[in-house]
């Protein structure tokens, strides 16, 4: 093991042992070093997503083996460093103290690894947050004074001039949304787009279209104070979904897009109705790209609109290294331009993660920051 840091006995965490129940602080064992490959930080921040939520809650369709630590949006400072792991996955160069994101495993040897190139589907993928905490390494989410970098995971420096909140929104939120981009291809700048959901991949994923050009970014949502966090990230029109029915908004958007429609629609909302909206609102022979639909519920649609419209109907799961790396760099060149710490609207410490829940399920919070130090 490199480097001369003293790791404690355990592990202050935030732990869900029962969907539905308050999530409970526990002390979670520090492994005594990491394994070749693997490192072990001091985490500094983890902000909440909605899956957070989501998975507190027992409303995710992924499979969680309880008990887990909760939060998966971590950014931590390296404290001990397993033999082989001395440089990030792009090269850079790692020591004691530096900061970084980790991504979920991939095993590089699998089909989905290997002859797909699509690691977020490994066959073999572990993913924070998901991992039982009665197993070693027992430190696999975000909520958690101290966290463990499995060796297959993807680990990616953080510029200087990121803070930590900025930082924890490229290991989820902004991840998510340049593998998004990734899937959905090109922008071109006569292209008009629509966003689905004002929530923190929509305010994003609004300022990635602006900035590869596209011709106006309309985002769809609510409620106001998000509407205008979206503007603030470039966003050229907004239109609520508060008081107004599909037809209006149908309407309302077709008027700034020739009357055709988006080009390109995005959905980042979670909620399956939107699934249907959106297949209304695009253009035919338009690009149709679902994000948010994590959820166990389900939607009705008329699948014969997706052929007489020519749709192309694309779907986006989380993101690899790249995509957190492609997070860090947006972020890092347009700090100055891009308000991004308007994004985490509260800071609250480890004892305080029920209440930064609560606040963020009632739309009271956009993004909270849960901070350790």
């Amino acid at each position: 093991m490199k480097g001369e840091t003293k790791l404690p006995d355990v592990s202050r965490a935030a732990v869900v042992r029962q969907f539905g129940q308050p999530v409970k602080i526990e002390c979670v064992p520090v492994p005594s070093g990491p394994e070749p490959g693997a490192l072990i930080v001091k985490t500094t921040a983890c902000s909440i997503c909605g899956t957070d939520v989501h998975l507190s809650r027992g409303n995710l369709s992924l499979a969680v083996d309880l008990p887990v630590i909760l939060g998966h949006e971590m950014v931590g400072r390296v404290v001990a460093i397993g033999e082989g792991a001395e440089r990030d996955s792009v090269g850079q160069p790692l020591a004691i103290g530096d900061r970084i994101l980790w991504t979920h495993t991939a095993c590089g040897h699998c089909f989905y690894c290997t002859i797909a190139r699509q690691p977020t589907l490994c066959e073999n993928r572990r993913a924070y947050m998901y991992e039982n905490i009665e197993k070693p390494p027992y430190l696999l989410g975000g909520f958690s004074e101290y966290g463990y970098v499995l060796p297959e995971s993807g680990r990616v420096r953080v510029p200087d001039n990121l803070d930590d909140g900025v930082a924890s929104l490229c290991s989820c939120a902004f991840r998510s949304v340049m593998n998004a981009f990734d899937n959905l291809g090109g922008i071109e700048p006569s292209e008009h787009v629509a966003i689905q959901g004002a929530g923190p991949l929509g305010v994003l994923a609004a300022a990635v279209a602006r900035v590869n050009g596209a011709r106006t970014v309309s985002v769809i949502g609510a409620p106001e104070a998000r509407l205008a966090l979206a503007r603030d990230f470039g966003a050229t029109h907004t239109f609520t979904i508060e008081g107004t029915t599909h037809e209006e908004r149908l309407a309302a958007v077709r008027e700034i897009t020739d009357g055709r429609g988006p080009d390109i629609v995005m959905e980042f909302t979670g909620h399956p109705g939107a699934f249907a909206e959106g297949l209304e609102l695009v253009r035919k022979g338009g690009r149709y790209l679902t994000v948010g639909q994590l959820g166990s519920g389900t939607a009705t649609f008329c699948p014969s609109l997706i052929v007489k419209k020519n749709i192309r109907v694309i779907g986006s799961f989380s993101g690899d290294v790249k995509s957190y790396w492609k997070a860090l760099q947006f972020a890092s060149a347009h700090i100055d331009r891009i308000p991004f710490g308007k994004m985490i609207t509260g800071r609250y410490s480890l004892d305080e993660v029920n209440t930064a829940l609560e606040r963020m399920h009632a739309l009271q919070e956009i993004k909270p920051l849960i901070v350790m130090d």
